[in-house]
């Protein structure tokens, strides 16, 4: 019986050589992707995931649709995001006392620090509104660390302004 073994583990492994080579023959095969920058630019950015950023909101004082619920900073693995909820002054009631201030829906700073940003995704994944997503800047470049430092408050209204 070890000799009809044999032959039957010679023949399953011959059987993976032929379906890795044909697997190798194909990836020959096909074009390549290689784009020799800055010769050629890169046509189809719609799969790059560059840092995160504010989805664009048609809301005229807050610039983006986030609550400053802090889910993104809580589910960030490499504690590259700091998010602080704007405070409202107290209100006056009619009778003239201080009331409980209400809550703000927006943050007073979001703040990412793109160098060490993993790039996992989970901020944009856990977003309960929706508010972040990936950037599609392929040209991203600085010559110091403060560079790739990002409010991204302010980014999304000098966005809205070059819009406008």
């Amino acid at each position: 019986m070890t000799f009809f073994e044999d032959i039957r583990q010679a023949i399953k492994g011959l059987y993976s050589l032929v379906i890795g080579l044909r697997i190798t023959g194909r990836a020959l095969l096909t074009k390549t992707e290689t784009v020799h920058y800055p010769r050629q630019t890169v046509d189809n950015i719609d799969t790059y995931h560059g840092h995160i950023e504010f989805v664009p909101t048609d809301a005229p004082d807050h610039y983006s649709k986030c609550i400053a619920c802090g889910t993104c900073a809580r589910n960030c693995p490499s504690g590259c995001i700091t998010v602080e909820k704007a405070v409202l002054p107290p209100e006056i009631g009619e009778d003239g006392k201080p009331q409980k201030p209400k809550k703000a829906k927006y943050p007073s700073l979001f703040h990412l620090d793109y160098n060490y940003c993993s790039l996992c995704g989970h901020c944009v994944e856990n977003c309960p509104t929706n508010a972040l997503r990936f950037s599609t800047d392929v040209y991203l470049a600085g010559f110091s660390r403060e560079d790739f430092e990002y409010d991204l408050i302010e980014r999304s209204r000098k966005a809205l302004e070059d819009k406008e």
